[in-house]
């Protein structure tokens, strides 16, 4: 009776073509997630009309501002085609959560850490140790703000308050995708933009996620339903990943050491996590 049934799902696969796009976003944006590469993973699962739903596969603890905006866009854009089901299976925050909120759902493992909704500039100030080196450095700029974020030299008001206005700015861009993405009123807004993390059960009384799955084949399962699919025959799409990768091996994908290396280090490093 099983070999039969098997049989049968080996025959619809064949004959049914329309398949659930699983795409994997892992890692810190712009360190092991490569911007441009699931760019185009997600324009080829928007333009491939066998697929016809496409679940996001999220542990991510953020990045970069602007790429993770690019990638929110991106994912809104297959959205207005193809229902598109985000799951948190691990770490859901800040510009990753960011991404989330282009999905038609998203849903999210019970204890995964979800939110840091908020924006972060960050910068050494090497001023002390350069005087201790007896090194001092000569700049010749054409503006005030040329070299902001120095590390050779203190911020000056100005400064402050130019970097000020940067962070705010993207955060306004950041909360008005959560607001219109999940309905929120100013209250509910007020209350999830505090740059606090959440496990995703208390994430579903804050409506920042719609449900709980505890595993792929449940979150495929959303998926399916919005599709009006009879089955949730799936393809990974994205970069193939190395055997290293698959058994977790720390930096395997990145490529020689180098700036994503010291990327994801930092996103990880910076992430809110529970430990037991």
């Amino acid at each position: 009776m099983l070999t039969e049934r098997r049989m049968s799902d080996r025959w619809e696969k064949l004959i049914d073509r329309r398949r659930i796009a699983v795409i994997a976003v892992r890692g810190v944006i712009g360190g092991a997630v490569r911007t441009d590469d699931l760019l185009r993973t997600l324009g080829a699962a928007r333009r491939n009309p066998r697929v016809k739903a496409v679940l996001l596969e999220i542990d991510s603890p953020g990045g970069g501002a602007t790429a993770s905006e690019t990638l929110y866009v991106a994912v809104k854009r297959l959205e207005a085609q193809k229902p598109v089901v985000a799951w948190i299976r691990g770490t859901g925050a800040s510009g990753a959560y960011f991404i989330a909120c282009g999905a038609s759902r998203i849903l999210s493992f019970p204890s995964a850490i979800v939110g840091s909704i908020g924006v972060i500039s960050v910068r050494p100030i090497a001023v002390e140790a350069l005087q201790r080196l007896g090194t001092r450095v000569n700049v010749t700029k054409t503006g005030e703000f040329k070299d902001l974020g120095a590390p050779w030299r203190e911020p000056t008001a100005h400064d402050e308050a130019k970097e000020r206005e940067l962070v705010d700015a993207i955060f306004r861009r950041f909360v008005a995708a959560v607001r219109t993405s999940r309905g929120l009123d100013d209250a509910g807004v007020s209350r999830v933009t505090t740059g606090e993390v959440w496990l995703g059960a208390q994430a579903v009384d804050l409506k920042l996620v719609d449900g709980l799955r505890d595993n792929e084949e449940s979150a495929l399962e959303v998926a399916q339903d919005l599709a009006g699919l009879p089955h949730h025959h799936m393809v990974r799409l994205g970069p193939r990943r190395t055997l290293l990768q698959r058994a977790g091996v720390p930096g395997a994908g990145l490529g020689p050491p180098g700036e994503r290396w010291l990327v994801e280090l930092e996103g990880w490093l910076r992430a809110p996590r529970a430990g037991m």
